[in-house]
């Protein structure tokens, strides 16, 4: 990292200088899913011969040994992430859940407990599973309600079975549902995109994402590109497909409390909001990552791998420890995806320095380019910032001056 306007001025930084609250999310990955999409470059595995109650298990020895290394305090949310959570049978899932239940057990009365689900894979008996054993958020990966451009991205869901789903987890209880919605995929156009709003918002949901496609390697798109046969659309045409989501969603009622996401009042993502307030959380499961203590980790990747280190001890792959100018670095770039911003207090009560001292020239510019504006006790991203976040999020870097 070279020396620049991005470094703190005549201030000395030294690793985990700073004060980071103990973890009070939990993020847990279970990495088998039903097939693997074209685009999808998560840690996932297609979910037959796999060897799924071994992984289970070795999950709970994970949960075993991390809460007695860093015993959790009252956790404020969990989140069951994949992959796709919902190929657990119900047999499988109670088991899974009870594990959750038995290691993480002090929880705040309104704990934020969310399943990713993959559409079709939620009958009537794996939703009881999942509401008898705490969880009380879903989020659906839906990504279109086109039936032909579902295909074209291989999911294996259709728009039937997206209703049915809905309609199965209304009938069980659950009053807190999120669909992901995806942009710039191949052969979509800004009025394809107007029906799939027009079909997410007919089910009324407290919660929407929608997310722009990224071409990722080791993925089908990724080999398609570089053959010039994905027909993707141009910037322009992506650009006004996110502005079309943002009107149309505000019309709607839905507040965008953060760039890709929307929600009624009160149901924005809280454990999503602990990775864009950069606060601790533990991370459990093949290839999961984790941040406490003032360091990062990542699990090892593969399944069989997995299980085997369990069996010795945690299955960290690599961690290293979280310096006070990455950390602060880290504040900013993800607490500024947040369009209420990043707070001056809160800054302060982690780093012990005003955000202006630490980032002054860098927050000059972006305001000066109305990137950024300062909003009460802090900054947030400006309209225009907004549409070029990365911009923002880049310059808060160490990079040197521009």
């Amino acid at each position: 990292m070279t020396e620049g306007h991005n470094r703190v001025q005549g201030i000395q930084t030294s690793p985990a200088d700073y004060n980071q609250a103990p973890p009070r999310a939990v993020y847990i990955h279970i990495p088998f899913c039903t097939n693997k999409c074209h685009y999808c470059d998560f840690n996932s595995y297609v979910v037959q011969g796999q060897p799924v109650m071994d992984y289970l298990r070795a999950l709970e020895r994970e949960m075993e040994r991390t809460v007695a290394r860093m015993p959790a305090e009252k956790i404020e949310s969990i989140f069951v992430g994949g992959g796709t959570p919902t190929v657990l049978t119900p047999e499988q899932m109670r088991y899974f859940l009870d594990t959750v239940n038995a290691h993480f057990p002090d929880r705040t009365a309104d704990c934020e407990v969310t399943m990713e689900a993959n559409p079709g894979t939620t009958d009537p008996d794996k939703l009881a599973a999942m509401r008898e054993g705490g969880v009380n958020r879903i989020s659906f990966g839906v990504q279109s309600f086109d039936n032909a451009l579902l295909a074209a991205i291989g999911r294996i869901h259709n728009t039937d079975d997206v209703y049915r789903s809905i309609e199965n987890a209304r009938k069980a209880g659950f009053d807190n549902l999120s669909i992901d919605l995806m942009l710039g995929l191949p052969n979509q156009t800004t009025d394809t995109l107007n029906r799939t709003i027009d079909e997410a918002l007919r089910l009324g949901l407290e919660h929407y994402s929608a997310y722009s496609l990224k071409i990722e390697e080791n993925t089908l798109f990724h080999t398609l590109y570089h053959k010039n046969k994905l027909p993707l659309p141009d910037e322009d045409e992506e650009l006004e497909m996110y502005l079309t989501v943002m009107r149309r969603l505000k019309e709607a009622g839905y507040g965008q409390y953060e760039i890709s996401n929307f929600a009624k009042p009160g149901r924005e993502s809280r454990h999503n909001t602990t990775y864009w307030r950069n606060r601790a959380y533990y991370g459990l499961g093949a290839g999961a990552h984790g941040y406490a203590g003032g360091r990062r980790h990542v699990n090892i990747k593969g399944v069989q791998a997995y299980i085997d280190a369990c069996a010795d001890g945690l299955p960290i792959k690599e961690s290293h420890e979280v310096s006070r100018q990455e950390a602060m670095e880290d504040f900013m770039m993800v607490g500024l995806r947040l369009l209420s911003g990043v707070s001056d207090a809160d800054f302060r009560s982690q780093f012990g320095l005003s955000i202006e001292a630490a980032f002054g020239e860098t927050i000059r510019s972006l305001t000066e380019r109305q990137l950024l504006l300062a909003e009460g006790n802090g900054y947030r991203l400006s309209e225009r910032g907004v549409l070029f976040g990365n911009d923002v999020f880049g310059a808060f870097l160490g990079d040197g001056d521009d």
